[in-house]
């Protein structure tokens, strides 16, 4: 019952706070006649704002996540949600517009507090379970909204702006659900028991003794004994003092972390990879509405966003399935499926088709969700919970940062405010580039194993057998 009540709730409120009718066609309402804005407004001018908000305020919510011990932002999350959609609803021009892309921002960089909490409540042994049932059901209201978006758009025939309405209401139903979560005792970094960090520290030696890690591809966790860990968890409770404490370990953290070259391999392909996600899927409305202007034709941007979401929630799924051995191959299966994604962004930009653009967006997606699934995955197996919230959060921290330059250059009327087509063969060279270093990054390792397997067997005894075998040889003759 500890597990079920924090589980049902956590997913009550995930599947609401992303059940989203309007968001496949938000780019449609703010270019239709209730906001009335241009294509520029919209594109060059509000979409940013998101960005900029979600980079500057992602490392002080992660902060206050931990340090609030997580419920509070949730609470701040439900809330920016419904306030974001209450001024879709009721505000009107550029202004009123970008401070919703802000608190939109804030929203998105308080997901953290949703996918750490479940973490300071439930036992270790649960965790595989939680994790799935939260990521899922959020998967799942994302695509039930999508799709309930364009069947009353398409069946019902009603306006924009009734699915607007239907969007807040989802997000009152889910500003409820975060009131009655158990505030945790304990949290990653601040507020951490004695106990709990011998019991994490038993719990880690033995499974250092249980398997024969590797030194390449492992960070050794137990650098620090028992009894320093503790003092700075006692002295994490301690007002001012906790706080320098907790800002140093995840300084510690940090460094021993990236240390590890295979995780720093997977973690520059996640923060380069997930900045172009972000931009393609930010503006890909704006690219169809080019091709297909939604106040001529129907458009079907709800359907792509629902089988996107299900292909991609599948080949996630996959992953445990693949016989890949990714510490090998890894990196070249990177080069090979960023390049993918390059042709994706480039059918997109160049055919002008929409149905071949619809087609390529999915399969954008469920390629991104694919290899987002194996980083995370090979992540996290070399990993602590904490140092994994860690590391997520520094990954996604540096794709927000590469995201900030490039919308600042190219996109942003303060920029080169360049149009939807030249900023998508942009995107189209930038993730072309990705593969080219990881094709070399991937040969270069394949080399260093050969060079080294070659050292192996020049110093495997050979050498003493022949010696063996010519003193024989000779004792024969002899004799």
């Amino acid at each position: 019952m500890s597990m079920f009540y924090p589980t049902l709730l956590l997913c009550v409120y995930g599947f609401f706070a992303n059940l989203r009718p309007s968001e496949p066609f938000l780019t449609a309402y703010l270019l239709g006649p209730d906001k009335n804005l241009t294509e520029t407004q919209v594109g060059n001018e509000i979409y940013p704002v998101w960005t900029y908000s979600y980079l500057v305020l992602l490392f002080p919510i992660f902060l206050a996540t931990d340090y609030l011990c997580y419920k509070p932002v949730m609470v701040l999350q439900a809330t920016s949600l419904v306030l974001t959609y209450v001024m879709l609803l009721k505000a009107q021009g550029l202004l009123a517009m970008q401070l919703l892309e802000f608190f939109f921002g804030l929203a998105t960089a308080s997901e953290v507090a949703y996918y750490s909490y479940i973490y300071s409540v439930v036992e270790p042994t649960h965790y595989q379970k939680v994790t799935s049932y939260c990521r899922s059901v959020t998967l799942f209201g994302s695509a039930a909204g999508s799709l309930i978006g364009q069947l009353l758009l398409s069946v019902a025939k009603v306006q924009l702006l009734h699915l607007v309405i239907i969007t807040l209401a989802s997000a009152s139903v889910a500003f409820v659900a975060p009131w009655f979560l158990p505030m945790p005792k304990r949290s990653l970094f601040f507020h951490k028991s004695l106990g709990a960090v011998e019991e994490k520290q038993q719990r880690e030696s033995r499974s250092l003794m249980e398997k024969g890690e590797d030194s390449e591809s492992k960070v050794p966790l137990n650098n620090q004994d028992v009894s320093s860990e503790a003092s700075r968890s006692s002295a994490a409770g301690n007002g001012s003092s906790g706080l320098v404490e907790g800002l140093q370990m995840l300084f510690t953290d940090f460094l021993q972390c990236y240390r590890c070259r295979p995780l720093l391999a997977w973690s520059l392909w996640w923060a380069l990879a997930t900045c172009g996600y972000f931009q393609v899927l930010n503006y890909a409305q704006v690219l169809w509405e080019n091709i297909r202007p939604s106040q001529e034709y129907e458009i079907y941007n709800g359907y792509v966003d629902t089988l996107s979401t299900l292909l991609g929630a599948m080949t996630a799924l996959l992953v445990g399935y693949l016989p890949v051995s990714w510490a090998l191959w890894g990196e070249l299966v990177l080069c090979v499926l960023s390049l993918l994604m390059a042709v994706c962004v480039f059918v997109m930009d160049t055919l002008r088709n929409i149905w071949l653009c619809y087609s390529s967006y999915i399969l954008f997606r469920a390629t991104y969700m694919l290899l987002i699934t194996v980083a995370t995955y090979q992540i996290a197996t070399n990993l602590n919970m904490q140092r994994y919230a860690l590391v997520f959060g520094v990954n996604t921290f540096m794709a927000l940062l590469l995201q900030t330059l490039l919308t600042v250059v190219v996109v942003d009327s303060a920029g080169l405010g360049l149009n939807v087509f030249t900023q998508f063969l942009i995107y189209g060279c930038y993730f072309a580039v990705i593969s080219v270093v990881f094709l070399i990054s991937g040969l270069w390792k394949l080399a260093s194993r050969r060079h080294s397997e070659q050292g192996v067997l020049a110093n495997s005894p050979e050498e003493p057998t022949l010696l063996r075998s010519v003193t024989q040889a000779l004792a024969d003759s002899t004799s």
